[in-house]
């Protein structure tokens, strides 16, 4: 059996080198990256939030997640720039196509990190360390911005040594390398321990990723429970979960996102799954199938999973019925704790509606408006490369009181 090798791509500090690379396209004479700035919502909108900063604001003392007027007092002369999401995602298409020629198997892990299993591929590269290198500097010349790459014999060791130094960094952590670069680590980097977790195992006097690699099983049990192995098998870098890559025959479609910080804010929260809801149902209408479950995928602070799903009355690939049901599940399952990553589901794909005919031929007249107008929707943001418009009435869906558009 061949020896897997994974390599997990990092854009570094994403929203703010993609933004900064729009402004020097539009011709901005300042790369914000060098200044003192931050990416942030509108302190006029409430949305005053530090989503990414650059390195001068890092050493000037602003975290992610502050208000701008905390990060304000800390550097009073801070340059402001707002979220630009639809070219965040057309910049991340752009890196996952490029990518995909090294490998099929490509799983995008979040809008600007990514899996490649490159096992089997030795006849092709002979030196894995020296292709992470050639792709890291054929992105920053291709994109204009920098990557990270892990390379490790499973996922959870990629994404590890993917974080070891930035920015512009290639890093390994292989089976021969766990005792020298993993267990000498706090505990609370290990990638599935949180804030709340590393306390707990402080308390049993696990600190160190080595100590929790030599823990017993049973001792952990008492408070984690089923994840204590998962736990244990984590710290000695064993993970055989395989790379997997969204079919184009696929039987389920779906959307995450690794937030930059912990949500709490409900409104942000839809706000995100709109902009999901509007992802899966483009590619949904792509393929010619419809959805007949949605599904909300929920992971906290502490790397805890939990979902809910619910049925639609009938298959559709209507963006505006999914929506919908997306915030009906949503106000049902959320139990109000700090989101770290939030995607959307659609399953039970078919080829066709299977629609019960209606005897009231005013609202099957009114399906087929809305196929038509969701048909051109697609047609003219496909054509600019982003979401240009959407129907009025999914902007009011999440929150009726609100008249902002909610694509953000």
């Amino acid at each position: 059996m061949k020896e897997r090798i994974i390599f997990h791509i990092d854009v570094n500090n994403a929203f703010l080198s993609w933004t900064a690379v729009l402004l020097l396209k539009q011709g901005y004479k300042t790369d914000i990256r060098t200044i003192p700035s931050i990416i942030a919502g509108s302190e006029s909108m409430r949305h005053g939030i530090v989503l990414a900063k650059s390195p001068v604001a890092k050493k000037m003392g602003i975290k992610t997640a502050e208000t701008i007027y905390q990060a304000k007092k800390k550097c009073p002369n801070l340059q402001i720039f707002p979220p630009n999401h639809a070219w965040y995602y057309k910049q991340s298409k752009n890196l996952f196509t490029y990518l995909s020629q090294y490998s099929p198997l490509l799983e995008q892990f979040s809008i600007d990190e990514c899996f490649l299993d490159m096992t089997g591929t030795n006849y092709l590269y002979k030196n894995y360390y020296e292709l992470a290198y050639k792709i890291k500097e054929e992105v920053k010349k291709k994109f204009g911005f920098t990557v990270n790459i892990g390379i490790g014999n499973n996922k959870l060791c990629a994404k590890m040594a993917s974080d070891f130094e930035k920015p512009d960094k290639v890093h390994t952590l292989l089976k021969n390398e766990i005792e020298e670069k993993l267990w000498p680590l706090d505990v609370g980097e290990l990638f599935m321990v949180g804030k709340r977790t590393k306390e707990e195992l402080n308390k049993l006097n696990i600190f160190t990723i080595y100590d929790l690699a030599h823990a017993k099983e049973k001792t952990l049990e008492k408070k984690f429970k089923n994840q204590a192995r998962k736990l244990i098998e984590a710290a000695n870098g064993i993970d055989n979960t395989k790379v997997e890559p969204r079919s184009s025959k696929t039987t389920s479609i779906s959307t995450t996102e690794t937030l930059k910080y912990d949500y709490t804010d409900e409104e942000k929260l839809k706000d995100i799954l709109f902009r999901q809801t509007e992802d899966v149902a483009r590619e949904l209408r792509k393929q010619k199938q419809y959805a007949k479950t949605v599904a909300i995928i929920f992971k906290n602070n502490e790397f805890h999973n939990y979902s809910a799903q619910a049925k639609l009355p009938h298959p559709t690939n209507s963006t505006k019925e999914m929506y919908k049901l997306v915030i009906e599940i949503f106000n049902k399952s959320y139990k109000k704790d700090p989101i770290r990553l939030i995607g959307v589901r659609l399953s039970d794909l078919q080829q066709t509606k299977e629609k019960q005919l209606n005897l009231f031929e005013e609202e099957n007249e009114e399906d087929e408006k809305e196929e038509e107008i969701q048909k051109t929707i697609d047609d003219i943001n496909q054509k600019f490369g982003k979401s240009l418009i959407a129907p009025a009435s999914l902007k009011i869906i999440g929150n009726p009181k609100s008249k902002r558009n909610l694509k953000g």
